[in-house]
C-alpha cells in the first residue's frame, strides 16, 4: 500500500523538521496532553481511521475519506487542548507547517504521475510489454526478465507501475499456467520494490528522506547492491520452480504515438532539474517538477497544434470533444494525411491518483497532530532508546509489511533520531523493501493481486514469505558490510 496507480512510484514527501524542536514549526510550543483523555481519544479516531484504509479491498471504500474526516478532528482536539492551556498561536503553527510539507509533495506527485500517465498514452509501456510478449522467450526467461526490468525500471517510474506493468506480461506469457504466474507475481512485486529502495525517486520513503536533506542524491545509490540482494536472494529460490519451457509466441503490433519518446526525453529533463534544483540551488526539489511539467504542457500545445487542433473560444464544445475523443485525429495543418493522436495535458493530469494524493494529505495532518500532542516523543523514546537505532530500523521494516510504510516512515521523520547516514539508509532500505513480505505490505502487491485475482493471493505470496525474509536479512547483512563507514558519521 505505498500508493496507487500510476506512480506511487515515483513518488516524494516529509514531515520536515526544525533542528531546535525535532518537527515542530518556528515558535511552537508543544506541550505533552499524551495521558489527557482527549489524547487516548485522537489516537482511537487515527486507528479507527487506519483500520478502515487497511480494509480498503474488503469495503471497497477509498483509503482517502477516513484519513482525511480523522485529521480534522484530531487537530480540532489540538487546537482545543492548546487553547484550553492559554496557547492559541501553536496548533496553528503546527498545521500551517504541516500543511505546507503536503502542498510540495502534492505538486511534486502531480507532475510526476502527469508525466507517467502521458507515456502511458503514448504507448510507451505498450510497446515494451507487446515487444516482450512477442519474443517467445521460455517461461525462465521471461521471469528473469519481467523481474529485471522491474529492478531497473521502478528507480524511475514507480513500483506499483512498473508491477502492473510486468504483471501483464507474465499473465499473458504464462496463460493457464498459474503455477509460473504466481512466481513471477511474487518475483515482480518483490524486485519493484527493492528497485524503488535505491533511489531517490523509486519510493515514496526515499523520496521523505531526500526531501527532507538527511541524504544526499548521490549517497542513495550506496543502497544499490543491498537492494540488488533484497531481490535476487528470493528470486533465485522461486526460478528453480519455473520450467525452461517454451509457450506459444504471442503476436503484438503496438505503436508509439507521436511524441512519445520526446515525453520521455523531458521527463529526464524534468528530473534533472528536480535533483539540480535541490542539490546545487538548494531550492525545494518541486520546482524543478512543476518547470519540467510546463515544458510537457507547452510540448501539448505542439502535439495539438500538429493533430489539427485550434483552440477557438467561440467554439469550446467542439474543441471538448475533438480532446476527449479515443479517436485519432486527421492530419495537421501540414498535410501528407497522416493520422495523430489527440492529445491533451489536462487529461494525463485528471488520471492522476487522485485517492493517493488526498490520503497522504491526511496522513500528514493526522501524524503532525498527534506529534503535537506528544506521542512520537513517546515513541522515539522506545525505539531509538531503549531498543536502539539497528533494532528499531529493522522493526520499520517489518511494521512496513504490516502496516504501511508511509506513516511509519512520517514517524521516524517526525522524530527525527540522531542517527548515522548508515542508519538512515538501513531505515529507507528496510522501510522501501519491508513491505515485500506479505502481499498486502506495498502498493505492487496490493495492485497485482487485484490484477491476477484468484491466482495470486495473500496466501500464495504467503507461502513464500520466507525466501523473501531472507532476502530483507541478507540485504541488511550486506549494507552493513559494504557501507560500514557510513555508520561511523554523524547524521545530517
Amino acid at each position: 500500500m505505498n500508493g496507487n496507480r500510476p506512480l506511487k512510484s515515483i513518488l516524494a514527501l516529509s514531515l520536515l523538521s526544525f533542528p531546535a524542536s525535532t518537527w515542530a514549526g518556528e515558535n511552537a510550543q508543544l506541550m505533552d496532553f499524551t495521558a489527557h483523555w482527549a489524547g487516548w481519544l485522537a489516537i482511537g479516531l487515527f486507528v479507527a481511521a487506519y483500520s478502515l484504509v487497511v480494509a480498503e479491498e474488503a469495503i471497497h471504500m477509498r483509503k482517502s475519506k477516513p484519513v482525511m474526516v480523522a485529521a480534522g478532528f484530531i487537530w480540532l482536539i489540538v487546537a482545543l487542548l492548546y487553547g484550553a492551556a492559554g496557547d492559541t498561536h501553536t496548533a496553528e503553527i503546527q498545521v500551517r507547517h504541516n500543511l505546507l510539507e503536503f502542498a510540495e509533495l502534492f505538486l511534486f506527485l502531480l507532475a510526476a504521475m502527469t508525466y507517467i500517465n502521458t507515456m502511458d498514452e503514448r504507448g510507451i509501456f505498450d510497446v515494451l510489454r507487446a515487444w516482450l510478449v512477442s519474443r517467445g522467450f521460455s517461461l525462465r526467461t521471461i521471469f528473469w526478465l519481467t523481474g529485471v526490468l522491474a529492478f531497473f525500471i521502478s528507480p524511475v517510474a514507480d513500483n506499483l507501475t512498473t508491477a502492473l506493468l510486468m504483471a501483464t506480461v507474465a499473465m499473458a506469457v504464462g496463460g493457464s499456467n498459474t503455477g509460473f504466474v504466481v512466481v513471477a507475481c511474487i518475483n515482480i512485486v518483490v524486485a519493484a520494490n527493492a528497485g524503488g529502495a535505491f533511489s531517490p525517486f523509486g519510493d515514496i520513503t526515499t523520496l521523505m528522506v531526500w526531501q527532507k536533506g538527511i541524504v544526499q542524491f548521490q549517497e542513495f545509490f550506496a543502497l544499490f547492491v543491498p537492494s540488488l540482494v533484497n531481490w535476487l536472494v528470493p528470486a533465485a529460490i522461486l526460478s528453480l520452480t519455473v520450467p525452461k519451457t517454451q509457450p506459444d509466441p504471442i503476436e503484438a503490433e503496438v505503436e508509439v504515438q507521436a511524441g512519445g519518446w520526446v515525453v520521455v526525453g523531458l521527463f529526464i529533463v524534468t528530473i534533472a532539474m528536480a535533483v539540480s534544483a535541490h542539490n546545487f540551488l538548494h531550492l525545494p526539489p518541486v520546482l524543478g517538477m512543476m518547470t519540467g511539467l510546463g515544458f510537457l504542457k507547452l510540448y501539448g500545445y505542439y502535439l495539438k497544434r500538429q493533430a489539427g487542433v485550434h483552440f477557438d473560444p467561440e467554439d469550446s464544445e467542439l474543441l471538448t470533444e475533438a480532446l476527449e475523443s479515443e479517436h485519432e485525429v486527421g492530419g495537421g495543418p501540414r498535410g501528407g494525411g497522416s493520422r495523430i493522436k489527440a492529445f491533451n495535458v489536462f487529461r494525463s493530469m485528471e488520471r492522476a491518483e487522485w485517492d493517493t494524493l488526498m490520503f497522504f494529505y491526511g496522513i500528514i495532518l493526522c501524524v503532525g497532530g498527534l506529534g503535537t500532542l506528544g506521542y512520537l516523543s513517546i515513541v522515539s523514546e522506545f525505539m531509538y532508546t531503549d531498543l536502539g537505532a539497528t533494532r528499531a530500523n529493522i522493526l520499520v521494516g517489518l511494521l512496513s509489511a504490516i502496516i504501511d510504510n508511509i506513516p511509519v516512515m512520517f514517524a521516524v521523520l517526525a522524530m527525527y533520531p540522531d542517527m548515522s547516514h548508515g542508519q538512515w539508509l538501513l531505515v529507507t532500505l528496510t522501510a522501501g523493501v519491508g513491505g515485500s513480505m506479505l502481499s498486502i505490505g506495498s502498493a505492487a502487491g496490493v495492485a497485482v493481486m487485484g490484477q491476477a485475482r484468484g491466482i495470486y493471493t495473500f496466501f500464495a505470496h504467503l507461502k513464500w514469505a520466507w525466501a523473501i525474509a531472507l532476502g530483507y536479512a541478507a540485504s541488511i547483512w550486506v549494507h552493513f558490510l559494504i557501507n560500514a563507514e557510513m555508520f561511523q558519521r554523524a547524521g545530517g
